[in-house]
């Protein structure tokens, strides 16, 4: 399975994700892209899954009709997605086309001196 992870998240969760094919959206030259042109040179690129931190992606486009998964986590930071790792796992496994999925991974707090 094609999966590429969005600017925001965290190069190095790539290797976590050793089951598919993994691409940055850097790595494939779409750094800068708007989500709308973003989403459709993906799906032409034969991408199956998109992985991001974009919460408001699902209220800023029209995803209806896209052949491409979208899921969306609620925390960027790596050692949070790292401990939530069977979930990202999970849903990427259970996404088809056109799915829009939402991962609870918790969130990033500050520890108190």
């Amino acid at each position: 399975m094609k999966v590429l992870l969005d600017e925001q998240l965290p190069h190095r969760l790539r290797k976590h994700l050793g089951a598919y094919d993994v691409f940055t959206v850097d790595y494939m030259g779409w750094a800068g892209l708007k989500n709308g042109e973003l989403l459709d040179v993906a799906e032409a690129g034969g991408f199956e899954v998109f992985l991001t931190g974009d919460k408001n992606l699902a209220y800023q486009q029209n995803l209806a009709g896209r052949r491409m998964a979208i899921i969306t986590l609620s925390a960027i930071d790596f050692d949070i997605l790292q401990s939530n790792l069977p979930l990202i796992v999970a849903a990427i496994d259970s996404a088809g086309p056109g799915a829009f999925l939402t991962i609870e991974c918790g969130t990033f707090k500050r520890r108190e001196p």
